[in-house]
């Protein structure tokens, strides 16, 4: 019969290899839902795993460091693939101006100049965020119908730093209807041409066109799907008025389509759908 003291040491040995083994399993990550990837690789939900250098999961930080099982394994070309891109277009309808405007090669185009698109997360992360900018894109454009706003109006807001060309309207243009003379300003000075003078040209040129298009999603809705605030967060960000009874109808139309599109990438489209 092993002694109390031989006794004592055992449970210590099982519990120093039990504390080990819970350890590595912990620096594999792939943490369960809801839970954060810590930047030293430990799962939780408290701001040591969710804040700075997360890298995985509802992460708190705008810029999460992927690795390992959170890294994107799904490219954003092999999800928009030409029939799920004309599969939109095509239920635009006859005699659409977009019809020959919005194009996946454009697309694909202007994608190269925002290359963190679909990126921070997993690959299920890349899909929804997939989804959500073509359900707003779906419902902004009438099925890539439109190339600018059917009810047209100036869009001038004083401003010192964008003044508005009084020859000039701001009204939506482009795949998510670039609105406003300091959005018409901020995207051409990013995209280096003339927003407040120029507005039309990003009705006229198709690959800057999905340029403001990124410009737009990247500044303000990006981080909202990679930090999992959900798909009604995007909504509020693009056109927060529909919110809140503003526009019941428009709100169930895009989280109609994101639904769709989430389930032809096969995810699931997560929580906070509505805004």
């Amino acid at each position: 019969m092993p002694s109390t003291l031989q006794l004592q040491v055992s449970v210590v040995l099982i519990m120093v290899a039990c504390l080990s083994s819970t350890l590595v399993t912990g620096q594999n990550c792939g943490c369960a839902a809801g839970f954060c990837c810590s930047k030293f690789g430990y799962c939780g939900n408290t701001a040591a795993y969710c804040g700075e250098g997360c890298k995985q999961g509802p992460c708190y930080s705008s810029t999460p460091t992927p690795t390992g099982g959170g890294t994107t394994t799904v490219s954003v070309p092999s999800l928009v693939t030409d029939a799920f891109f004309n599969g939109i277009k095509n239920q635009g309808g006859s005699g659409c101006a977009g019809t020959n405007f919005y194009t996946r090669s454009a697309f694909l185009n202007a994608l190269n100049s925002y290359p963190q698109f679909g990126k921070g997360g997993s690959s299920d992360v890349t899909k929804r965020e997939v989804a959500a900018f073509f359900a707003h894109v779906t419902h902004e454009t009438g099925h890539f119908c439109y190339i600018e706003e059917i009810a047209k109006s100036t869009y001038c807001e004083a401003s010192a730093q964008w003044p508005c060309n009084p020859n000039k309207q701001y009204y939506g243009r482009g795949p998510i209807q670039l609105t406003w003379n300091y959005n018409y300003g901020a995207a051409g000075k990013s995209l280096n041409f003339d927003g407040i003078n120029s507005p039309e040209r990003v009705a006229n040129d198709p690959v800057l066109s999905f340029k403001t298009a990124f410009w737009f999603w990247m500044n303000n809705c990006h981080n909202l799907i990679v930090s999992g605030q959900g798909f009604g967060a995007t909504i509020r960000a693009v056109n927060g008025i529909e919110c809140n009874g503003g526009n019941s109808p428009a709100v169930n139309a895009r989280v109609r389509y994101y639904q769709q599109y989430c389930s032809q990438f096969g995810v699931s489209p997560g929580p906070n759908l509505y805004c």
